[in-house]
């Protein structure tokens, strides 16, 4: 984890020196570490505790209340699967159990290689064509097992030519 802050030096203290005097600051820092990183690494915690005046335990509950946050590198590519009642309506349970039979990892995991990190979302906007996935910004919709089978050989073989 030390890695990911020695490339992007700075990024912790820039979140916290900007955000630290607004009310309800915390979830501004987090977000601003998280997009800049990636993930919360651990070493924040104690700096934002620390800037905040709370304690870690109080900032290690926050990031493990909200999903969104993550404490470890995300994957390559983030494979994102609508949960919300619409999707879940024409498929998209048994969906979700064909995405993580697939990857091999549940969700808020990712895969051994480190290519790709399935995470739930509860609504993608997409609701008439569910059942919808996104990856990176592109949201997909009408996702049938082959569909996400093809958009994750796709992914892996972009992720490949990539590196």
């Amino acid at each position: 984890m030390v890695e990911a802050t020695a490339v992007r030096p700075g990024v912790i203290e820039a979140a916290i020196s900007t955000h630290r005097h607004r009310p309800g600051a915390l979830l501004p820092i987090l977000h601003a570490i998280q997009d800049g990183l990636g993930y919360i690494p651990a070493e924040a915690i104690a700096a934002v505790a620390e800037a905040l005046n709370q304690s870690r335990a109080e900032i290690a509950g926050v990031l493990s209340f909200y999903h969104h946050f993550r404490s470890t590198p995300p994957g390559s590519a983030v494979v994102q699967i609508c949960r919300a009642e619409a999707c879940q309506a024409v498929g998209g349970r048994d969906l979700e159990r064909h995405a993580k039979q697939r990857l091999g990892i549940g969700y808020h995991a990712t895969t051994g290689d480190a290519r790709i990190s399935l995470e739930p979302v509860y609504c993608l906007g997409n609701c008439a064509c569910g059942p919808s996935v996104r990856i990176g910004d592109a949201v997909h919709g009408r996702v049938s097992e082959t569909v996400f089978d093809a958009l994750v050989d796709e992914l892996s073989s972009d992720v490949v030519k990539v590196q």
